[in-house]
Order: C-alpha cells, then sequence, then structure tokens
C-alpha cells in the first residue's frame, strides 16, 4: 500500500482554531481534489441520507455527505473503512 506524501499539502488554519495558539487545527482539501467520488449503492434513490466515498487515494478513504460536500470529508485509513464496512454488513 502506497503512503501519502503530505509535504505538497497546502495547509490553513481552521477558523475553529484558538487565537491564542493552544488547541490549533489545520485542514487541507488538496488530497480531495483528486478524489474520485462515488455514491454508495445503500443511499436511497430519493436524494436522502446519501454517503460517498473515494477509493482511488493511497490508503486513505475519505467520506462525505453527497447533499452537501462542501461540509468537507471525514478521512479514514484503509484498514479502518474497511473495518467498519465489515462490520455493518
Amino acid at each position: 500500500m502506497r503512503s501519502v506524501d503530505l509535504t505538497r499539502v497546502t495547509w490553513r488554519k481552521s477558523s475553529y482554531s484558538n487565537p491564542d495558539g493552544g488547541a490549533c487545527i489545520e485542514v487541507s482539501d488538496d488530497l480531495l481534489s483528486t478524489a474520485d467520488w462515488r455514491k454508495s449503492s445503500y443511499s436511497n434513490s430519493d436524494g436522502g441520507a446519501c454517503l460517498e466515498f473515494a477509493a482511488n487515494l493511497p490508503s486513505l478513504v475519505p467520506v462525505r455527505d453527497s447533499k452537501d460536500p462542501s461540509l468537507g470529508a471525514l478521512l479514514f485509513t484503509a484498514a479502518s473503512w474497511n473495518t467498519f464496512v465489515d462490520s455493518v454488513k
């Protein structure tokens, strides 16, 4: 399994970070720009409960709500995602 190279990722400080330097979170959308999003086959057809995921990123599986992709995505390691999927089958 290939690892993800984060050396060229553009990071920005989250608006939820503390301005005093504590509790800082940095986020990046760079990895998701190459994501090949697919809607889950379990999403219902009337537009509700829609989940999208991308399986084309090395060692990562981003998951997002297809109704509002601008909210961002949760990133799982491939191993964690496989464990999750196996447990809900």
